[in-house]
């Protein structure tokens, strides 16, 4: 990383940019050095740990590229988290110093922190204080690629987040392998620091090919499209629902004036792919990657839409089922696209050849072993593939239901959800069957603003789906908003905690007949007893 921003000491093109203020990537690396001299003077004795809990300024871009040059290690914290969790981000990842700004401040305030000293960047006396930059010298020997150099912390949306281990000559290679990226290019960043994609699909690019990092403090779906025109943008990334976000604000008569070529769009439903292209004339790439950066599929021409890709190349990934080890079965479909053979087809995805691509967690070798088991490195998500190579998600290995003894996963279900005219968004978690051990499917959609759920419609449109399977018709249907992580992925953990004990509008099948009807509070205390007394049983 160091030799990379050495590339860029002379470079006069515009480097980071945000509103009206722009950097040159000359300006950029001497401010980084600055930063580089007062981590080297600061925590000069133990680990060299800044954690930096700021939206996305170009301060924090100096810091990231200072402590590159210092050889330090950045934690980025997610500011989203509260509380003990946000405490706990600081100090299960050693930091000595957090640098933040006012609101970051008062979110840490009262915390224990173990020790870390807090410090604001936004007041004129940090920016004062720091030395100038031929302070900065190389003292002791240079970074090395394997030197430890980002923890970044997983979304979290299935789990406690872990902090995933980045090196140096990780993150460079990100910047390496980017071949699309040219310095001509303007990159909007609107995703969070503290989160890989931004890192991996903006930063990274950028510094390689001395293209412009255009940034977004905090991402907002109004602004979104307007920046892409003001800064020139030839390319963004997005994650999660942010695709979704952007499609509900109004139509414009500019939505097709922009210089974007394509863009990155993980984890988004294909049906707001198609919409975001239709509308705006972008194709998204959506793909498949995680924080740990292992197991990678890409797009290829004429690949089914709901289909993640094919692992890039050099990567041996399959599906396997985690019990026996064995790869399973391809998948097979019926003439309506139907997947006749979901309980052999569905296993966990795996990568054959990749554990050495993942550099393992912060202090977490339980996750690590996890991870690794049997020299593989196992996603924790299910995939089935089918006869010609495709791969395809199906949920995450905590996703399996079990409906009148039937198995089956979560996010082909969602998929044929998400059709149901006037959704914007869908989420699929199991809620006790109240009669059985089995399970029960609860889906959560969302609504385009104005729009009213229709119990009728709904069964209707359920009766006419080729492809839903006989167990996967839900048993209880919330409205309401999905929510998410502070990267934009949905959060199932509070709707499987709710189940039907909610106030936003839920309807429910009392029978096996497909009809809905309202869920009244007299429902949900009989439900309620009768869970009770199965699991007395």
């Amino acid at each position: 990383m160091a030799e990379l921003l050495a590339r860029r000491a002379e470079d006069d093109g515009v480097g980071v940019w945000l509103d009206d203020d722009r950097y040159t990537w000359r300006r950029t690396t001497l401010e980084a050095a600055r930063r580089a001299a007062w981590i080297r003077r600061t925590l000069r004795h133990g680990p060299a740990h800044v954690g930096v809990l700021l939206p996305n300024t170009p301060e924090y871009l100096f810091v990231l590229f200072g402590a590159a040059l210092a050889g330090a290690v950045v934690v980025g914290i997610n500011d989203t988290h509260r509380g003990a969790e946000l405490a706990r981000d600081v100090t299960h990842t050693d930091c000595r110093v957090v640098l933040t700004d006012g609101r970051g401040a008062a979110l840490l305030d009262g915390l224990d922190l173990g020790g870390a000293q807090v410090l604001r960047v936004d007041e004129p006396g940090w920016t004062a204080g720091l030395p100038p930059p031929e302070a900065w010298t190389a003292e002791g020997p240079a970074p090395r690629p394997d030197d430890l150099y980002l923890l970044i912390f997983t979304s979290g949306s299935t789990g406690a987040p872990k902090a995933v281990r980045m090196s140096q000559g990780r993150a460079a290679a990100m910047a390496r392998r980017a071949s699309w990226c040219r310095s001509e290019d303007v990159l909007y960043c609107a995703m969070p620091l503290f989160h890989g994609n931004a890192l991996n699909a903006i930063v990274f690019p950028a510094l390689g090919a001395g293209a412009t990092i255009a940034l977004r403090e905090r991402f907002s779906a109004s602004r979104f499209m307007p920046d892409v025109r003001r800064y020139g943008a030839t390319f963004f990334s997005t994650v999660g629902r942010a695709l979704a976000y952007v499609l509900a604000t109004p139509e414009h008569p500019d939505d097709r004036r922009h210089r974007v070529a394509f863009a990155l769009a993980p984890e988004s439903s294909p049906a707001d792919v198609e919409a975001f292209e239709a509308r705006f004339g972008i194709p998204c790439i959506t793909g498949y990657g995680s924080s740990e950066n292992a197991v990678i599929m890409v797009p290829v021409p004429g690949m089914p839409p709901d289909a993640l890709g094919v692992p890039m190349e050099g990567i041996d990934a399959a599906v396997v089922d985690p019990e026996t080890m064995r790869e399973c079965p391809r998948a097979r479909f019926d003439a309506q696209g139907r997947l006749t053979n979901p309980e052999e087809a569905i296993g966990e995805i795996v990568g054959r050849n990749v554990v050495d691509r993942f550099e393992g967690y912060y202090r977490n070798p339980e996750a690590d072993a996890a991870r690794t088991r049997g020299g593989w490195y196992w996603t924790g998500d299910l995939g089935y593939r089918d006869e010609a190579g495709y791969f395809y998600f199906a949920g995450r290995t905590g996703e399996w239901l079990r409906v009148d003894s039937e198995n089956f996963a979560v996010a082909p279900v969602e998929r044929i959800l998400a059709r149901f005219p006037g959704t914007t968004g869908v989420a699929v978690v199991g809620v006790p069957d109240t009669r059985t051990a089995d399970d029960q499917v609860l889906a959560v959609i969302e609504l385009a603003p104005g729009t009213r759920f229709d119990p009728d419609a709904f069964a209707t449109f359920l009766a006419a789906q080729p492809d839903l399977g006989t167990k996967w018709a839900p048993r209880y249907v919330r409205v309401g908003t999905l929510p998410t992580t502070g990267t934009g992925k949905v959060d199932k953990a509070p709707l499987r905690s709710e189940g039907w004990h909610t106030d936003d509008p839920m309807w429910w099948r009392p029978t096996a007949r497909l009809r809905y009807v309202p869920l009244t509070p007299d429902d949900r205390v009989r439900l309620d007893a009768e869970a009770a007394r199965h699991r007395r049983r």
